[in-house]
């Protein structure tokens, strides 16, 4: 959906690698560099990805506004995501318990796949500055290894007194709905000139 005539405002998000926060706040945001050891005065070890990303103030939202979030979904994935959240159910991390199960494999942590929608929300709609109010989520079928998984929000209500936008929110595999639900996001508003 072409989003002409709308305010944005444009922010750089750098993706630093094991530089202490004191020093990723320090950097000018705005200078872009090729990766983390040159911006710490070392030879390059990795490279940085550097993404510019538009925030989308409440007064630019419409209703019917879409964004997504496509990703396929890895071994290592599930398994730093069992690592990061304690969640090692042997559904998702080992192969003979989860032949065993309904599920007759592996299936990725429903979860995993919900982060796609904040993913979403964080990155593209409304963007940085967009703060979880709720979020609603009916888990439909399972994710596995290999799926590309696919979150779409839609803007579905604006709730101008409170700066509150509602989304509908889906996830697909093979256009197939594997997830399900609504947000609440509170939007920040445009800054004063």
């Amino acid at each position: 959906m072409p989003l002409k005539g709308l305010q944005r405002h444009s922010t750089t998000l750098v993706a630093l690698r094991n530089i202490p926060l004191t020093e990723r706040l320090a950097m000018n945001s705005g200078t872009e560099r090729s990766n983390d050891a040159q911006v710490r005065g070392r030879e390059p070890e990795a490279s940085m990805t550097f993404h510019q990303r538009t925030t989308y103030y409440f007064e630019d939202l419409e209703l019917g506004m879409e964004a997504s979030f496509a990703k396929t979904v890895t071994e290592a994935d599930i398994m730093a995501f069992a690592e990061v959240t304690g969640d090692k159910n042997p559904v998702h991390i080992d192969e003979d318990y989860a032949a065993k199960t309904m599920f007759k494999g592996r299936i990725a942590h429903g979860m995993l796949t919900a982060g796609y929608i904040s993913a979403v929300f964080g990155m593209e709609l409304p963007g940085p500055g967009a703060i979880y109010v709720s979020q609603t989520l009916n888990f439909r079928a399972p994710v596995r290894i290999g799926d590309h998984a696919i979150a779409k929000v839609k803007v579905v209500e604006l709730i101008p007194a409170k700066r509150r936008a509602r989304f509908d929110c889906v996830c697909t595999v093979a256009d197939k709905s594997v997830l399900e639900g609504e947000a609440i996001l509170m939007v920040p508003k445009r800054p004063s000139a």
